[in-house]
């Protein structure tokens, strides 16, 4: 077994980030906009998930 030390980020951290509201970042995750890993009631977001959303989000 594998175990990663890399950093994941919290909702409130990447609400933060982008200077919305908890719930904003809720609902791109139930939108299947942002990925993310539940675990029990909470959601982490690692940083490639990250990196591919505002990818996602990038004008061209």
């Amino acid at each position: 077994m594998v175990i990663s030390l890399e950093k994941y980020f919290s909702c409130e951290e990447v609400a933060e980030r982008y200077g919305v509201k908890v719930i904003t970042v809720w609902s791109w995750i139930r939108e299947k906009k942002l990925k993310a890993i539940k675990t029990g009631k909470m959601y982490s977001i690692r940083p490639q998930d990250l990196e591919e959303f505002e990818e996602s989000r990038r004008t061209k």
